[in-house]
């Protein structure tokens, strides 16, 4: 028979455990529905991203795809990897750096082949670009055979 100080002390330690399970599972829960992943064209083509949930399509604004609505603040553009460009369409004031050729990374939703964003982002720094879409742009530089200009020559200059 265990003594009443004991059995006191166990129920005490097994509440605790209970509580911090449900505590981790509720943060778990919490940080599952707030994250966003990010996406090339290519990859969102390819069905990696799903049709309703919030994602973030990353790449370069396609050549020659800007177009603004006269009299209001929506604009179209394409958001290019080198493999595939998705039309994406914002409603907002888009950053000073925005401009075709320029990395940008639009948060939104899918809607059928177009994106609708709530977000758009552009690069600040010649020399900045996220990760995610700078492996993508890479992938797809090696398969097309195109020489990456951007690469630093290892020799100091900065």
């Amino acid at each position: 028979m265990m003594h009443p100080t004991r059995k006191r002390r166990l129920w005490l330690v097994l509440g605790l455990v209970a509580a911090s399970a449900v505590a981790a599972g509720l943060v778990t829960l919490a940080l599952r529905e707030n994250i966003t992943y990010l996406y090339t064209p290519s990859q969102v083509y390819a069905g990696e991203a799903a049709d309703q949930a919030v994602f973030r399509l990353g790449g370069m604004v396609a050549k020659d795809s800007l177009k603004r609505e006269d009299g209001t603040l929506k604009v179209s553009f394409g958001v290019t990897d080198g493999d595939a460009v998705m039309t994406a369409h914002y409603e907002g004031i888009l950053p000073d750096l925005f401009r075709e050729n320029q990395a940008v990374i639009a948060t939104g939703r899918r809607q059928g082949d177009e994106f609708i964003a709530t977000q758009v982002l552009a690069k600040h720094d010649e020399q900045y670009m996220p990760r995610e879409v700078a492996e993508a742009m890479g992938k797809a530089h090696e398969k097309h055979k195109v020489e990456d200009k951007a690469k630093p020559d290892n020799q100091g200059a900065y």
